[in-house]
């Protein structure tokens, strides 16, 4: 039985070493030098501690230990993120070629993105304010950083969108999909956000690569900010393929808004469901008529006088 069992493994060993040899681009050998996912991941998590000073990691921060406690983790961001990069940059290239070069590119690409921290810290502060002045139901800005998936995606997409301007390859699109594992909430690193962001409920969120979006703007969950079409593929990369969408525009449930010449005017109320692939100018207000709706008894529990009965 051992026998038959070690033949089985061998046979199936060299099955797998042919799919290897027949597809190579989806196997990596020298895993040391490639991108490390749980890296990137504490990467996230150490700049939401330095993002949101005291709220995470554990520790309590005191008012006279916080440049301490910013000091030890930008060392660290530091570190880790130049060594992500350098490794992201020998996987995918990004127009660099010698080890001197990657090593320079990278350590200027890691001091450019820690120097856009307060800019970007200061947008966050505005979608906070946002989120709370907006929600009815939040009780404090403490409930909305600690438990609003919609807060904790638009950071990240901030952050990662700092590093796709500077064009880093591979890692702001890893930081954005592990927001979108976590909460549901699509936004491709290089869209381009304004001011206080909103995101209500946000789950089913998708905002694509090139879409624009201008300050004051609210949507709400399962809206779609698309391309038109990707039959393209490769040839698309780099076009205008999604909307824009001018300041205090609010988009309800369901909508979707596709293509890269449609403009969403200023102040324009997007309703629910709504399917929009042309522009709309501002202040306007764009519903889907709705659908008549029928109610009859339900013929199961009816009496013999065609009264409705009491549900039990």
């Amino acid at each position: 039985m051992d026998g038959h069992r070690e033949e089985s493994i061998h046979q199936l060993v060299a099955m797998m070493m042919e799919s290897y040899r027949n597809e190579p681009d989806i196997i990596k050998i020298e895993t040391s030098k490639q991108i490390n996912k749980a890296i990137v991941m504490e990467i996230i998590e150490d700049l939401r501690r330095v993002v949101f000073a005291g709220y995470f990691g554990g520790k309590r921060l005191r008012e006279d230990g916080i440049e301490y406690f910013v000091g030890e983790l930008l060392e660290k961001l530091i570190y880790n993120i130049e060594r992500q990069i350098r490794r992201a940059l020998r996987t995918q290239g990004g127009g660099v070629d010698s080890e001197q070069e990657v090593a320079e590119e990278a350590a200027r690409a890691t001091r450019s993105f820690l120097k856009s921290l307060p800019k970007v810290r200061n947008l966050i502060a505005m979608d906070v304010e946002a989120s709370f002045n907006g929600d009815p139901a939040a009780s404090s800005k403490d409930e909305i950083i600690l438990s609003y998936p919609g807060i904790y995606a638009i950071m990240v997409s901030r952050l990662a969108h700092e590093l796709y301007v500077l064009d880093v390859p591979l890692i702001p699109r890893m930081m954005t999909e592990h927001a979108h594992s976590l909460t549901g909430i699509d936004i491709h690193p290089g869209a381009q956000i304004g001011h206080h962001f909103f995101l209500d409920h946000g789950t089913g969120i998708v905002v694509g690569e090139t879409t624009i979006i201008g300050d004051y703007v609210k949507i709400y969950q399962g809206v779609t900010l698309g391309a038109l079409s990707t039959k393209g593929g490769r040839l698309l990369s780099k076009v205008k393929r999604h909307p824009t969408i001018e300041d205090h525009v609010t988009i309800y449930s369901g909508a979707s808004i596709f293509g890269g010449d449609t403009i969403i005017g200023e102040g324009v109320v997007i309703g629910s469901n709504a399917f929009i692939t042309k522009s709309v100018p501002a202040r306007m207000r764009v519903s889907v008529k709705d659908p008549e709706l029928q109610f009859r008894p339900d013929e199961e529990r009816v009496d013999e006088k065609g009264q409705s009965m009491e549900f039990e």
